[in-house]
């Protein structure tokens, strides 16, 4: 049936195509999929990738920009030259698909434990870091007049979800209490330059090749914002993965990182940058905070909830360990 629909619909916009082959459904969740195929021409076949809500599913999360947002932001990152897959096509309801858009597919990893690791990517790692500072540079430097609508976020208004999300949890936790009296102290106010924010950049989130960053996906969370929240959530240590001694990512420091992004012509705050550190570790462990809500009181019961909702742990030792330093 998926593959009968996506055949369908791809013969209706793209010259030559005489079906798609080998459809393989990557991830989903509650309220959208991916898929990868290949469009099969006569002049060789093509990779693409369905991302969708399929039609009947729940709304997006509140804090998500909606696909046709993320469509319209990768163009125009693509468009600008910043490393983003090309979008092909808009999903219509007579394509019976749902609601969503197929890019071209950009080969290359995103497993971090590989591009850490593996030999195939030791020339790429040492340069990483840099890679990622001039290609957040690109992204905050998209023009906001051609940006889609997008919901605009200030620390305060961060702090006030977290704390409603910490307090529906029903999981006391001190180390998070902790963490959001500092927050809530050092709280720095309104950033002079509002820019588009990511709001996922992180490993798991780039297509990495043997000759370093090669796409940006997942921008389901992009927002207007604190342009120093993006280089703040790169750091946090659970997209380390056990390399612990290099900040960005596991592969290279908070100074190269920096480099690339001021090479660019853009400026670092560094106290903003830690404090959206900390505020981004305390994100990650509500958001497993909540998979273990999940998990506990249904309806999914599956063990990656639960897995992912007993890392809570470790965000609250990454907390007492930024914090410890800086006081209370």
């Amino acid at each position: 049936m998926m593959e009968e629909k996506l055949a369908r619909c791809v013969a209706s916009w793209y010259p030559g195509a005489t079906g798609i082959t080998t459809p393989a459904k990557l991830s989903g969740g509650a309220s959208q999929e991916t898929w990868r195929f290949d469009i099969v021409h006569p002049d060789g076949n093509f990779g693409a990738i369905l991302r969708r809500a399929p039609s009947g599913y729940g709304a997006a999360p509140s804090r998500a920009a909606g696909l046709h947002a993320e469509a319209r932001l990768m163009q125009l990152a693509f468009e600008a030259g910043v490393p983003s897959p090309r979008v092909l096509y808009l999903l219509r309801v007579e394509d019976d698909l749902g609601t969503g858009f197929i890019m071209q597919r950009v080969e290359g990893e995103t497993i971090a434990s590989k591009i850490l690791r593996e030999e195939e990517f030791a020339g790429a790692r040492p340069k990483l870091a840099r890679q990622l500072g001039a290609v957040l540079a690109g992204i905050h430097g998209l023009p906001r007049a051609h940006l889609p609508k997008l919901r605009r976020m200030t620390a305060t208004k961060e702090l006030d979800e977290f704390e409603r999300d910490y307090r529906n949890l029903g999981w006391p936790k001190p180390v998070f209490e902790l963490a959001l009296r500092w927050l809530r102290k050092h709280d720095p106010g309104p950033s002079a330059e509002v820019t588009l924010v990511h709001g996922d950049f992180r490993n798991g989130n780039l297509v990495i090749g043997p000759d370093g960053v090669r796409a940006v996906l997942d921008w389901e969370l992009a927002h207007l914002g604190d342009p120093m929240e993006d280089l703040g959530w790169v750091c946090v240590n659970s997209w380390r993965f056990g390399e612990i001694d290099n900040p960005v990512g596991g592969f290279g420091s908070r100074e190269e990182l920096f480099a690339g992004y001021l090479a660019a012509g853009r400026r670092v705050d560094k106290a903003r940058v830690m404090f959206w550190e900390v505020m981004g570790t305390l994100r990650w462990g509500l958001m497993c905070g909540g998979m273990m809500q999940r998990f506990r009181q249904g309806p999914d019961h599956s063990m990656e909830r639960a897995m992912i909702g007993r890392r809570a742990s470790e965000t609250e030792i990454d907390l007492l360990r930024l914090l410890a330093p800086r006081g209370s």
